[in-house]
């Protein structure tokens, strides 16, 4: 497996073991739909919480959440609409972006609340 698949699956251990110690209650896990992938649906209270993990190994080139671009928004957005329909959600969805800095000596965890606000 290539370097930066294995920092992604590390990245996202780490995003589930957070949101856990949260209180979230985590449904899915890099669930697919067409070409689109959620890396983690979970439910916060009544909320349904859509998780971008971005992990890098450091920030010389910026931070992880940077690359949650308009894009990948328009990605997120369009795959949650999938879920949302073939799960018959009816309740309020967040989008939430969990950026981890990882490196042999530490790891810097950031989970932005409703960091995007779909259109």
């Amino acid at each position: 497996m290539a370097q930066h698949n294995e920092l992604g699956k590390q990245g996202e251990a780490i995003a589930r073991e957070i949101l856990t110690k949260k209180g979230y209650h985590i449904l899915e896990t890099n669930w697919r739909h067409e070409h689109d992938e959620i890396d983690i649906i979970a439910r916060d209270a009544s909320e349904l919480v859509i998780v971008e993990v971005k992990t890098r190994s450091s920030a010389y080139f910026g931070y992880p959440e940077s690359a949650v671009d308009f894009k990948k928004e328009a990605f997120l957005i369009r795959a949650t609409e999938a879920y949302v329909e073939d799960k018959n959600w009816m309740g309020e969805v967040r989008y939430d972006v969990v950026s981890i800095v990882l490196n042999d000596k530490e790891a810097s965890v950031h989970h932005i609340e409703d960091a995007f606000f779909p259109e």
